[in-house]
């Protein structure tokens, strides 16, 4: 008895249901780099010291303007009297450097897709495609129904919906594009300040070691993925405020190679973009001359398509 053939229905893939599913697709801006790098400081790093409450997890924050008069006034990090609480981490963006000469994927400018819409919805890369099942089975019932009867409850001639008809050109296709990336260079600069130079020793030396003997790392955030480099420097210092208080300093400086998507929320086209094509062309026959008689002879009782 010969072996039963696999039924993949339409979309002649084994188990179509577990292998294609729709993925949200966040946008890629400078917030998102930073979040992807502060993350990575914060939770995969996250350097530990010695104090004198014990061995504990260092607090991470990120200076910014907006960020300064949070600061002063944040009991985490501060104390009764308004002094920082040491051992502690900042993270600092320094610069945004947009390079030319820094290609990904494109290696050239790829101009959006003019529609010749009023607002044209944009686009240049093609991420995906996919075929529209609903509307490509219109046609090909439409189809059936003129070679094998009529459209008539779940009948389409022969009985069944959707009857084979062999190769059909009639597919509709959804092309999914998204404009090009535009990549940057992130600088950040991380300083480790602490109370002793026990501390100071603790805290970077995962910085040193975390990536081995090569200097990069990736980090991510909402599904996107960039590349980073520690920086071959880490300068360290000390200032001394006093004759009993002093402090320990450590700047390490990284660099990022992201990417943005899009011009933010001042961008009026949709980060996304989604295109149908055209399966078929009409174009009605005008007729003007008076007295043309019609190409082919109508049957008895029925009239032409077009008025003589």
């Amino acid at each position: 008895m010969p072996a039963k053939k696999p039924d993949y229905s339409y979309t002649e893939v084994k188990d179509a249901s577990g292998k294609l599913k729709e993925i949200i697709f966040m946008p890629s801006t400078i917030e998102t780099i930073d979040q992807a790098f502060f993350n990575w400081v914060d939770d995969t790093v996250s350097p530990s010291s010695e104090t004198n409450k014990g061995f504990k997890k260092v607090p991470v924050i990120w200076i910014s303007a907006e960020r300064a008069f949070q600061i002063k006034s944040d009991k985490d990090i501060r104390d009764s009297n308004g002094v920082l609480k040491l051992p502690l981490l900042i993270v600092n963006r320094m610069s945004v450097n947009k390079d030319p000469a820094f290609k990904g994927v494109a290696w050239a400018h790829i101009p959006n897709i003019n529609d010749g819409l009023r607002s044209p919805r944009g686009g240049a890369l093609t991420v995906a495609r996919r075929i529209n099942q609903e509307k490509t089975s219109n046609f090909l019932n439409a189809d059936s129904a003129r070679k094998y009867g009529t459209l008539s409850g779940t009948t389409v001639g022969t009985g069944q919906l959707n009857f084979p008809s062999g190769n059909s050109t009639k597919i509709v296709y959804e092309t999914i594009t998204m404009p090009i990336p535009v990549y940057v260079a992130v600088e950040y600069e991380v300083t480790v300040r602490t109370n002793y130079q026990l501390q100071l020793n603790q805290i970077t030396t995962p910085f040193m070691t975390r990536t081995g003997q090569i200097r990069s790392f990736f980090i991510s955030h909402e599904g996107h993925r960039y590349e980073g480099f520690i920086q071959n420097d880490f300068q360290q210092s000390l200032d001394v405020t006093g004759e009993e208080e002093s402090s320990y300093e450590s700047k390490i400086k990284f660099k990022i190679l992201g990417y943005l998507l899009g011009e933010g929320i001042n961008d009026a086209r949709p980060k996304i973009a989604i295109r149908e094509n055209a399966v078929q062309v009409r174009i009605p026959r005008e007729r003007v001359v008076a007295g043309d008689s019609p190409e082919l002879n109508p049957k008895k009782g029925i009239k032409p398509f077009y008025v003589e």
